[in-house]
């Protein structure tokens, strides 16, 4: 027995006081609902009606009975209401995971304002380096950079590009010179940003093909900000993402090197479990993404293109 659908029948006869207009409102024969009523009370062991010919009269169980079922149907429309209105009105908490850099640079700035357009939604930001499970770690949204997304279940949307670029300060270059090609990078101490992504090797794209350049075990680190908080002191040249190289760029703690070079470029993805019933929250907050971010990613490609950034500038 549909035990909702009893009580929700079960509460128009007692409304209706006949079976008769209980049916006409459910779209129901009498007889269906004089026998659904049966059932519930063959099913509860318990009396709910008292029939005669004329008219219907709840026992005290039935009495009882009604009472609990209206508290419990009002529950259950509540639950209807709610459910179906996150489709709708974006509330509640956003739980959204993304790389370190990425969310310091990037995501962090930008949900401030995200939040002042979506008030009603509490946004939960994690960070870390490690690529996390959504649905088991109870995710809604991973914003990850890859250079080709594995085969999943997931929905991915693409957020914009990322490049590469490789950077130095200015102590260093005045005391071991500029490189002009990839090659030169072999007499120069790299540092190394350990990202699987990545691999082992700095890939060039130049004229003659591509230039596998393996940088050196003096200094490896796993998180970007902390190698371009290294590259500052002088310690050696570094490849770093773009949002993580502009604004050293900017202030001129670092410098650019070979900006003929075309370096590695990786995809920012909103990873989400599906389009189906997509939750408001989410939406809006992959929908913002795509409004947002590449106007900042572009605002950080213009930084790299400016003269004074460039290494050659200074010498």
């Amino acid at each position: 027995m549909d035990m909702l659908n009893a009580m929700r029948v079960f509460v128009r006869v007692v409304d209706a006081g006949s079976f008769t207009a209980a049916a006409e409102q459910c779209a129901m024969s009498t007889a269906q609902v004089s026998r659904l009523v049966s059932e519930l009370e063959n099913h509860l062991q318990a009396r709910l009606l008292h029939r005669t010919t004329r008219r219907l009269a709840l026992s005290e169980a039935g009495s009882r009975f009604a009472e609990r079922c209206r508290q419990i149907l009002g529950e259950v429309e509540q639950a209807e209401i709610e459910a179906g209105c996150a489709r709708i009105d974006p509330r509640g908490r956003l739980r959204v995971h993304s790389i370190t850099g990425l969310g310091i640079q990037l995501l962090a700035r930008l949900a401030g304002r995200y939040s002042e357009r979506y008030p009603a939604v509490d946004l939960e930001l994690t960070l870390s380096q490690h690529h996390p499970d959504l649905l088991q770690d109870g995710l809604d949204v991973v914003i990850t950079l890859r250079h080709q997304l594995e085969d999943s279940e997931l929905i991915a949307q693409r957020l914009g590009s990322v490049s590469q670029v490789l950077c130095a300060a200015p102590s260093y270059l005045a005391q071991h010179g500029v490189p002009r090609h990839p090659e030169d990078l072999h007499r120069h101490r790299c540092l190394r940003l350990a990202d699987p992504s990545l691999g082992d090797r700095w890939r060039f794209l130049c004229d003659d093909g591509e230039q596998l350049i393996e940088p050196g075990e003096s200094f490896k680190v796993n998180v970007a900000e902390a190698m371009a908080n290294a590259a500052e002191t002088g310690m050696g040249i570094c490849m770093l993402p773009d949002y993580v190289a502009a604004p050293a760029l900017q202030r001129g703690s670092l410098r650019r090197l070979l900006p003929g070079f075309q370096l590695q470029e990786k995809t920012i993805y909103a990873l989400y479990p599906s389009r189906r019933f997509l939750d408001a929250k989410i939406k809006t907050w992959v929908d913002f993404l795509r409004e947002e971010l590449p106007q900042v990613l572009e605002a950080n490609r213009a930084i790299l293109h400016a003269p004074a950034c460039q290494a050659d500038y200074y010498q």
